[in-house]
């Protein structure tokens, strides 16, 4: 596949070469390269890595880049244990056993597994490979618990201090807008806009403007003072003004939290952004939550429910504590 004036080319290996447009778009051009290149399958050959490969040219060119690398993983699990079994041979109790051994090592993987299994099972049906039941409806899952780490101001400043000014850039923009990593990183010059910060999410396609102001002013001011090197739209580059990557992020920062003797993970700044906003609905809009009881959930689960003590009526008086009188009528029974 090769590029040329913008567009997408599949050229034949054989001459005279023939040049196939494919289009703009690198996704659906890696998805049209794959139908052309890929090998002819056997109609008769119904079996799951038969199945999977259709799956990879046809579906996953169209999720999103995370969820593609994901999947990858994910598919190389499933197609170790199912890749020459016949896709109508696959039963539920193959996949519980499946749940139940991959679960010893990663439960949570094995539940993102036997997710993806679903939908390729849905999938198959849908092309016409089988019309049996989906092995995975009713095998329940292993229990996940939400992770529930918040981060103190303290613990901040500690790595933030141990950083350099990549990473630095990349916590104060993650925190003061609540967005995750990969909306980080993306974050360009041109989406400054009449005083706003333009977000699209990846991972709902949600779009916020977020008002630059106060200290986020301070930070894109602080920011777009460096030196633009030779990506002059990033926000956040590396010392050779290049766009920082997501792995090098992850990288510089793990270097920073174990400088800094602290434990928390880069995604756990959205979660201190929302618990720090102290205003629900704020909190909602920021993160792009579209029920508040997510957002609800989200937070509580990282500093707990603020409550009330017990009032039992006792009160000091000098240097010690007695009870409060109580009124006649409330001892009446009623």
């Amino acid at each position: 596949m090769h590029r040329k004036g913008g567009q997408f080319y599949y050229v034949t290996g054989t001459r005279p070469r023939k040049w196939v447009p494919l289009g703009p778009d690198l996704n659906e051009a890696r998805r049209q390269w794959a139908v052309l290149e890929g090998p002819v399958e056997d109609p008769a050959d119904r079996t799951f890595s038969v199945i999977a490969r259709r799956y990879r040219r046809e579906v996953m060119p169209l999720k999103a880049p995370r969820t593609r690398a994901d999947n990858e993983r994910e598919l190389e699990k499933l197609e170790a244990v199912f890749g020459l079994v016949p896709i109508d041979a696959i039963r539920p109790a193959d996949v519980r056993e499946y749940m139940d051994v991959r679960g010893q090592q990663a439960r949570t993987r094995a539940n993102r597994e036997k997710a993806l299994l679903s939908h390729i099972f849905n999938q198959a049906r849908a092309w016409g490979y089988t019309s049996a039941p989906n092995p995975c409806t009713g095998i329940k899952g292993h229990r996940e618990t939400g992770r529930d780490r918040y981060v103190s101001d303290d613990e901040y400043r500690a790595v933030w201090q141990a950083a350099d000014d990549a990473v630095r850039d990349a916590m104060d923009l993650a925190l003061l807008t609540a967005q995750r990593p990969a909306d980080v990183l993306k974050m360009n010059r041109a989406d400054i806009v009449d005083g706003a910060l333009l977000v699209t999410q990846n991972k709902t396609g949600k779009k916020l403007r977020i008002a630059v102001e106060g200290e986020l002013a301070d930070v894109l001011n602080r920011v777009l003072g460096r030196p633009c090197g030779t990506d002059g739209q990033a926000l956040i580059r590396n010392e050779a003004g290049q766009r920082l990557t997501y792995y090098a992020l992850r990288c510089r920062f793990e270097k920073a939290r174990d400088a800094a003797g602290v434990d928390f993970q880069f995604r756990d700044l959205r979660a201190k952004a929302a618990s720090d906003v102290g205003d629900l609905r704020h909190a909602q809009k920021l993160l792009g939550h579209k029920q508040p009881t997510m957002t609800d959930r989200y937070v509580r689960s990282r500093r707990g429910e603020a409550v009330k003590p017990l009032s039992r009526g006792i009160v000091e008086d000098g240097g010690g504590i007695v009870e409060k009188p109580v009124p006649e009528e409330s001892r009446k029974p009623a």
